[in-house]
């Protein structure tokens, strides 16, 4: 089975996260400046095959846009430029860095470590990939 891949796209970083071949577990994968995710995404897809592709959608809890939807709606149009034959879907992001900041306080760690927005980035995405994988089974 390949992997599924999920992508929480921000203006500077975005966290990425995959799961195991067989997509059982999410595990957070790397954080990657936001202008060089498709050239990451090519060598990583060169070794590890995706069959579908995550991508955090932000959305008010009104369901209306935010500031952050058209850089994500602009990235998905260049990602379907590049991997036309890969899937992405849209999934819905609201509360995943607030939970992530949540779970990564509750590991213990320093504060400086804590507000590290790079991990809060790969953890948000393990979080939306997670949901995901729950909400198949």
């Amino acid at each position: 089975m390949a992997r599924i891949l999920s992508i929480d796209y921000g203006k500077k970083r975005t966290g990425l996260a995959v799961t195991d071949p067989l997509q059982i577990i999410a595990t957070a994968l790397d954080t990657v400046d936001s202008g060089e995710l498709i050239g990451y995404l090519k060598k990583y897809m060169a070794a590890e095959p995706v069959e579908l592709v995550l991508i955090g959608y932000p959305l008010n809890f009104d369901d209306t846009p935010t500031d952050a939807t058209p850089l994500v709606e602009k990235f998905i149009g260049k990602f379907k430029n590049v991997f036309p034959n890969l899937p992405i879907e849209k999934v819905d992001e609201r509360l995943t860095s607030k939970m992530a900041s949540q779970a990564i306080a509750g590991m213990g760690l320093k504060k400086k470590d804590r507000e590290d927005k790079a991990l809060i980035d790969r953890v948000s995405a393990a979080i939306m990939l997670q949901e995901y994988l729950e909400s198949r089974s």
